[in-house]
């Protein structure tokens, strides 16, 4: 009877020893795909990012062609041509619906990435603010969807 326990005592430490090493192997295996999947979400979210980036480009360059036709308008509205208010503001709110902004800068301080200055006057002696400031915009500045879409033109003193 001592072998049938020495000989039983070895099988159920093989089995023992078997369900250990399939254990193992299965929880290494569980990791393998849980970081596959963790990898392929990480792909799926940067690819619809990517997506979403090249589509806010590609159609902030459409609408960086149709602001020469704003630029018509506001120069026609300018020299008091009637008529051209309603195309202006319908093309106007159509594009600020779908992300255009306007750079209001007049009686701001003068910000190089969104303006440019094309005309400056120096500061007045007695001025409160040191800082150089817009007095008047010469062309409109656009952002779209966050990004600068075309730097305004601007006159600036200080």
């Amino acid at each position: 009877m001592t072998d049938e326990k020495a000989e039983s005592t070895s099988e159920e430490l093989s089995v023992e020893a078997l369900v250990e090493q399939l254990t193992k192997e299965r929880d290494e295996f569980k990791d393998i795909a849980l970081r596959v999947q963790a990898e392929f979400e990480n792909y799926r979210k940067r690819a619809a990012a990517q997506l979403i980036d090249e589509t806010d480009r590609n159609s902030g360059r459409i609408v960086e062609g149709l602001l020469g036709v704003l630029d018509a308008c506001e120069a026609a509205m300018a020299h008091g041509i009637e008529g051209v208010e309603t195309i202006f503001g319908s093309m106007l709110g159509a594009l600020q619906k779908q992300g255009l902004e306007v750079l209001d800068l007049v009686d701001t301080v003068f910000d190089p990435s969104v303006a440019d200055a094309v005309v400056h006057e120096p500061a007045d002696a007695d001025s409160p603010n040191p800082e150089t400031r817009v007095v008047e915009v010469l062309r409109t500045g656009y952002r779209w969807k966050g990004r600068v879409l075309r730097a305004a033109m601007v006159k600036v003193k200080g």
